[in-house]
């Protein structure tokens, strides 16, 4: 019995470590195993949420903005104090957002990343919306219109009830159309060239325009008018003609020692009453219309040409030919 037992101990032993090689052997190949998922990513492995630059420090709505720093996802999200705005991330050290329409003032922006990791706040100022003038209609006034001809449409973008037109730097009466579109009456004003502006309520003020008021003076027609015993009327028409301009007569004439040669008598004649020593006068009737009565010394047509000239630097008109007596 004894020495049966010592034969069948050491196979029994043998069967053991058979057992216990195979239950742990983990080099066979397992068919259908499926491999093991990576860890997955969180807030401890993530980088550093932050940013670096932000270009420009400032904008109105609608201005792009762009940050620059480290940990963008594509999840990550711009907030303006409580304002959710959607980014478009270019990489992890790289964003872009756009302004929204926010009031004037300074705000804290600040990233939050899908993790819930945020970055810190920093300073970002949403400036005031500035009106934008793109062009008067029309751009170009003549002095003595009058009326809807002296009204000027003025073309742009963010206008506002409350806005102000800008007239050479002083505020000026207009019409609120709508947020493209004012209107305004063109001052009573010298001549040459003025600048125009709209500035919002906000003090937020557009780049400057030019309106031209058109002071030459200019002839469209010379006719004949009434006759009188030694004169008769010459109606001059045109527009910006001024009280107190005047009239230049040129006309050919033939030297007294020399008949068969002819010079040039030039004459200048203001409006108002003749004076002693001449005859002839210029009568001003309104800006579009002046007469000059003349006295010719004969009844037989001829060819003068006349121009009308304004005071100080307002200009002259072109030189017209006339046949008249």
């Amino acid at each position: 019995m004894t020495r049966r037992l010592l034969i069948l101990l050491p196979l029994l032993f043998l069967l053991i470590a058979q057992a216990s090689f195979g239950a742990l052997d983990t080099t066979a190949p397992r068919r259908n195993a499926k491999k093991a998922p990576p860890p997955a990513a969180n807030a401890e492995t993530a980088p550093p949420l932050g940013v670096l630059s932000i270009i420009p420090a400032q904008g109105e709505p609608g201005t792009t903005i762009t940050l620059y720093g480290s940990g963008f996802t594509p999840q990550t999200i711009v907030f303006l104090a409580n304002t959710e705005i959607a980014a478009v991330v270019a990489g992890p050290q790289q964003l872009t957002f756009e302004v929204p329409r926010l009031d004037a003032g300074l705000y804290a922006l600040y990233l939050k990343r899908e993790d819930g990791a945020t970055s810190r706040p920093y300073n970002f100022s949403v400036l005031a919306v500035r009106p934008v003038v793109d062009s008067l209609s029309p751009d170009t006034v003549y002095a003595c219109a009058a009326g809807i001809n002296r009204d000027v449409t003025i073309s742009g973008d963010n206008f506002k009830k409350t806005s102000q037109v800008i007239f050479d730097g002083s505020i000026i009466r207009h019409k609120y159309i709508s947020a493209a579109s004012l209107a305004f009456s063109v001052p009573q004003i010298a001549g040459g060239l003025h600048q125009v502006q709209v500035r919002n309520p906000d003090d937020a003020l557009s780049g400057v325009v030019g309106l031209i008021i058109d002071a030459r003076p200019e002839i469209t027609s010379v006719n004949r008018g009434e006759e009188f015993v030694n004169y008769y009327d010459l109606i001059i028409e045109g527009r910006n003609f001024q009280q107190d301009s005047s009239l230049v007569v040129m006309e050919e004439k033939s030297l007294e020692e020399n008949p068969s040669k002819l010079a040039v008598d030039v004459k200048r004649i203001g409006t108002g009453s003749a004076s002693s020593t001449e005859r002839e006068q210029l009568i001003f009737i309104n800006c579009n219309r002046v007469v000059y009565q003349r006295h010719p010394y004969s009844s037989t047509p001829k060819n003068f040409s006349v121009q009308v000239i304004n005071p100080g630097n307002s200009g002259e008109s072109s030189v017209i030919s006339v046949s008249a007596p």
